[in-house]
């Protein structure tokens, strides 16, 4: 979340990034918050002003009592201050819970670079490498191909779980490890620190880092307890250093999660949604950043280039988007979306990089400071990448290895994680 400071000294400022976003139902929320917190701020001022009257009075009646005077006009005075104290009391407490809600709603301010736009058609191609393979037959997409191979199952995990599941079968089961196995050892040799996180996360850390309408649209939650099933891993590592203060030095902390997620956004409106593309569960190994702020805007291009290197190592035609203005969730400073190519000659999204400044970190209350016993200095900055989803680079590698006898080629920076397994075709 900004710092409310920000919002009472520069509100025009705020103002301005709202627009820029191109989200005007932002700005209902912040100008509700601007008169919420004036009006907290003259009942704290006024209860203040109160307990001083209450402290001024009291020490009156005791002159009074001490100079045998009347003292009723004082009591009477005194006796109407604890009511009005104990209401104010109460209409603050309403504000503050009011106040906190709106202020998790203001949007992050977004770089100055980001492209303005009001939707993701507006994004802005940064790059391409390599070339969409050329077929000599009619090239298959990925659900075909696995139904063809007998590698998935449909029907029985609908029949089991609902839409959006699937069993997984035979060598694409190892395909999965073998993508986690790969994408591991790559970030661990880069000095990340691998993480496999608790897979349910409470709410209050989740407010942290997510946006207020994903409680909805996005997250599982488990019934009759305070406990969330983790959309990524990266809600739960950003949840790791909730209210505590790292030492400079140790920045930055640099951390690769391995997990399964859970997400209720299979039938999102408009959204690609054919097989593995989005379903409510599949794995994915995920970059997560704790730096200094002046770290950030360097880290997100090391994220992004790790993520890079491993489609490079597969061998996967990419492409990678900056995404504008109106593309950003809440939380995002700036990113850039990660796209293959697929067999219908159209580039999806794979993953992302993101800049999220402190607007998380002031939410979790991270802090660093500039060594050990002295005061926090200011919030650190967190950044989160996708390494690789699983289900989207078998996608990827399905549609874009296969070959006209319906198999498929394993990348051979896969092939020593598949146990000799070095094509997938029908046994």
């Amino acid at each position: 979340m900004l710092d409310i400071k920000l919002i009472r000294e520069q509100p025009d400022l705020v103002r301005e990034n709202i627009s820029r976003r191109q989200h005007p139902e932002y700005l209902d929320y912040l100008e509700e918050l601007i008169a919420s917190d004036k009006k907290w701020r003259e009942l704290l001022a006024e209860s203040n002003k109160l307990r001083a009257e209450r402290n001024r009075l009291s020490l009156e009646i005791a002159k009074l009592k001490k100079e045998k005077k009347d003292v009723s006009k004082s009591l009477k005075e005194a006796e109407k201050i604890p009511e009005r104290i104990k209401e104010i009391e109460e209409e603050t407490k309403a504000l503050e819970e009011k106040n906190k809600l709106l202020l998790l709603k203001i949007p992050n301010i977004i770089h100055n670079s980001v492209p303005i736009g009001k939707d993701e058609s507006e994004n802005v191609e940064i790059k391409k490498w390599g070339k969409p393979p050329k077929f000599s037959f009619e090239a298959k997409n990925h659900l075909e191909i696995l139904q063809g191979l007998g590698l998935i199952d449909e029907e029985r995990a609908a029949k089991a779980s609902g839409h959006g599941f699937f069993y997984f079968k035979k060598d694409l089961v190892l395909l999965d490890l073998a993508i986690q196995a790969f994408a591991l050892n790559f970030l661990k040799k880069k000095g990340f620190v691998i993480i496999e996180p608790p897979f349910m996360i409470k709410r209050k850390p989740y407010e942290g880092v997510v946006d207020l309408a994903d409680f909805e649209n996005v997250m599982y939650k488990v019934e009759d307890e305070d406990l969330y099933l983790i959309a990524t891993s990266e809600h739960a590592m950003g949840a790791m250093l909730m209210d505590e203060v790292v030492d400079k030095k140790e920045l930055p902390l640099r951390f690769a999660g391995v997990s399964p997620c859970f997400r209720k956004e299979v039938g999102a409106h408009g959204k690609y949604t054919k097989g593995l593309f989005r379903m409510h569960q599949f794995n994915k190994i995920e970059q997560f950043v704790f730096c200094l702020p002046e770290q950030s805007e360097k880290m997100l291009g090391e994220i992004q280039k790790n993520a890079e290197e491993l489609y490079k190592e597969l061998g996967l035609c990419y492409r990678v988007v900056e995404l504008c203005s109106g593309d950003l969730s809440i939380i995002k400073n700036k990113s850039y979306d990660t796209e293959v190519w697929m067999a219908d000659g159209q580039f999806r999204e794979i993953g992302s990089a993101t800049n999220c400044t402190d607007y998380q970190a002031r939410r979790l209350n991270v802090k660093y400071r500039e060594g050990p016993g002295k005061p926090a200095a200011g919030f650190v900055h967190t950044l989160n990448n996708t390494a690789l989803a699983t289900s989207r680079t078998m996608i990827a590698i399905l549609e874009q290895f296969q070959r006209k006898d319906g198999s498929v080629d394993i990348p051979k920076a896969l092939q020593p994680f598949m146990n000799g397994v070095k094509r997938l075709e029908k046994k």
